[in-house]
């Protein structure tokens, strides 16, 4: 009588349970259409006319003027396929200083025990509170002074000092980096900068992975320095190459603008799906861990 009592009382929990987890995956389910929705009608649009475009904003149907809309794109006074380049070395020479001399840096301010420490971390903190477009103007004047203006390495070099993820490694190492390991590399006559690469570095391969798809994305989608630092054409990013075409004086093509969007996103869903795997690694190691 007892086991049937308690069955009994039982069953009402688990059809409160099931049909909590039905709300879970309609959740779910709806959020990833919303996502997924902004993407699927750039992709749509990049196939359809500007008349098409016009008269129907959103559609999930393509259409069949894929071609004429790239002919377009490639037949303005830019080259897309040069603007592709240009992004791609800016945002893959700034996504590989910000994540390995920010890793450096925590790695200094984690291992190493001096007097200024922690005063150091603060005043990286403090650099978070000045806003990019305050200092652009001082900024800009340095570049023009050192004649690094139409040059990359304008926009990749200051990179290397990322605030938001000196911290974001500083946070991670604490938790995932064991001291030990790093005392034993020293005892055994391991090199400061070999045990860096060698032994800190697979160890933070999942907030690297993390951090290096944000820094990537940011850099990809930047605008305004590459707009100010940027003037001849052969320099110009995808960014400022769709911005152009939105800004067309006498017609603007918006069919071409999706194709230029699309490619623009592209490799933005390349880079996250090869870091993935590395990003979901770390939180299944921290999970085992708590």
């Amino acid at each position: 009588m007892a086991g049937s009592r308690t069955s009994r009382k039982k069953a009402p929990d688990k059809k409160k349970s099931g049909g909590f987890m039905v709300f879970v995956y309609v959740l779910c389910g709806v959020l990833t259409v919303l996502s997924i929705l902004p993407f699927l009608v750039m992709l749509i649009n990049a196939t359809r006319s500007t008349a098409e475009i016009q008269r129907h904003a959103i559609s999930l149907i393509p259409s069949t003027h894929l071609l004429s809309n790239f002919a377009t794109l490639t037949g303005k006074s830019f080259n897309p396929l040069r603007g592709f380049m240009n992004s791609m070395i800016i945002s893959t020479g700034a996504t590989a200083c910000a994540v390995y001399f920010s890793t450096l840096t925590a790695y200094a301010i984690v291992v190493y025990t001096w007097r200024l420490r922690q005063p150091f971390f603060t005043f990286i903190m403090a650099v978070l509170m000045i806003p990019t477009q305050l200092v652009s103007i001082g900024f800009y004047q340095f570049m023009y002074q050192i004649h690094l203006t139409n040059n990359f390495l304008a926009l990749i070099l200051p990179s290397i000092a990322a605030p938001t993820m000196v911290f974001f490694m500083r946070q991670f190492m604490l938790q995932a980096l064991p001291l030990e390991i790093v005392h034993s590399a020293r005892i055994d006559g391991a090199k400061e900068f070999y045990t860096f690469n060698h032994i800190v570095i697979p160890i933070m391969k999942p907030a690297i992975a993390t951090q290096a798809i944000f820094s990537f994305v940011n850099s990809w989608n930047s605008l305004f320095l590459p707009l100010v630092l940027l003037t001849r054409q052969d320099k110009y990013t995808m960014p400022i190459m769709v911005s152009l075409l939105k800004g067309d004086i006498y017609k603007t093509e918006y069919g071409s603008v999706y194709v230029g969007l699309t490619l623009t996103v592209l490799p933005l869903f390349i880079v996250y799906f090869l870091l993935s795997k590395y990003i979901i690694a770390g939180v299944a190691l921290g999970g085992v861990k708590g």
